[in-house]
């Protein structure tokens, strides 16, 4: 654990209410069309290795910038346009709960690390709420790009629950 995850070491907490079940929402997490309907902040997209919701399965994905501008400010941070990611489901209670165990290694000049996030999903009327808590980064600054890629990635969600629909 470094410094900076010693001095903050609460996990961040995004709450969003989505129109739909958490059947719906769920099946965006957890199957390879859904996760690459959506996963990824705008201008980023993501192509799926190997998706297995269950304990101990495995989640492999490249995470791609798409859009020049984001093309540009990866090269501009000197981070490369795709680079893999891997993690470990470690809780799946469907419908309700999932964590997943995410490797950190392709962050340039960082030692890889373990992060975990986890979503709760509730339904709460003709809505789901969906709760998100993941553990902070190494440093303050990953933490806030982290949580900012987070949250755009959350705005493409009612529109793919919408286009799924008409499906």
């Amino acid at each position: 654990m470094t410094a900076s995850s010693k001095q903050n070491p609460k996990p961040v907490t995004l709450e969003r209410s989505y129109e739909g079940t958490p059947e719906e929402l769920w099946e965006l997490w957890t199957t390879k069309e859904g996760f690459e309907a959506w996963w990824g902040p705008v201008g980023f997209r993501v192509e799926v290795q190997s998706i297995e919701p269950e304990v101990g399965g495995s989640l492999s994905y490249s995470m791609i910038a798409a859009a020049p501008e984001q093309i540009a400010a990866m090269k501009a941070m000197g981070q490369p346009i795709a680079h893999g990611t891997t993690g470990t489901f470690t809780v799946v209670e469907p419908h309700k709960k999932l964590s997943i165990r995410h490797m950190i290694d392709f962050i340039a000049g960082v030692e890889p690390y373990e992060h975990t996030m986890t979503v709760v999903f509730e339904a709460v009327g003709s809505q789901t709420r969906m709760t998100i808590h993941f553990d902070p980064h190494n440093t303050e600054a990953f933490t806030k790009m982290a949580t900012e890629g987070m949250e755009s990635q959350l705005t493409k969600l009612p529109g793919v629950l919408l286009e799924r629909r008409k499906a």
